[in-house]
């Protein structure tokens, strides 16, 4: 049975302090200097990305731009309003929609629909902090995706870079 890679990403810290609607509070400070670091560990530890499904909240979109300028080539990338607040279920219709062509992608959304997707995929339970990621294995083909158990490769925040 073949695999393809499946990369959860939660969103990088945001902003609260401004009077935005949920959908376009942008990223804190804190949020810009960890984005970078989670895309520096993915482009160390996952060969390659062949698509990037990003959620259209402008915190999703901006850790995306900030991870995605750290990998050595920069994946396509498909803004689904459905990956925007969705659950655990509404997650897994949008993986099991991916081209079979594409053997890893990564999910750039929110929780609790991360976590809990997690949880369903692999039975493990994996807190998603702020730019954490989570690598797992998943059997088979995108559409049977949940149907075998997958295999949690990776999953937390990368260390900060010291200086």
């Amino acid at each position: 049975m073949s695999e393809r890679t499946l990369i959860l990403l939660r969103h990088a810290k945001s902003d609260w302090s401004g009077g935005e609607a949920d959908i376009d509070r942008p990223l804190a400070n804190r949020g810009r200097r960890q984005a970078p670091e989670t895309g520096r560990w993915l482009a160390s530890n996952v060969n390659r990305i062949d698509l990037a499904v990003v959620s259209p909240a402008s915190r999703a979109r901006s850790t995306w731009e900030l991870v995605s300028a750290e990998l050595a080539v920069r994946p396509p990338t498909l803004v689904d309003d459905r990956v925007y607040a969705a659950s655990d279920h509404e997650l897994l219709a949008v993986v099991r929609e991916l081209s079979d062509d594409v053997r890893t992608a990564v999910v750039v959304g929110h929780n609790p629909g991360l976590e809990d997707l997690v949880a369903r995929l692999t039975g493990q339970w994996a807190p998603m902090p702020t730019s954490a990621a989570a690598v797992i294995a998943v059997p088979g083909s995108w559409s049977s995706a949940g149907r075998h158990p997958a295999v949690l490769r990776a999953s937390g925040r990368p260390p900060a870079r010291r200086s």
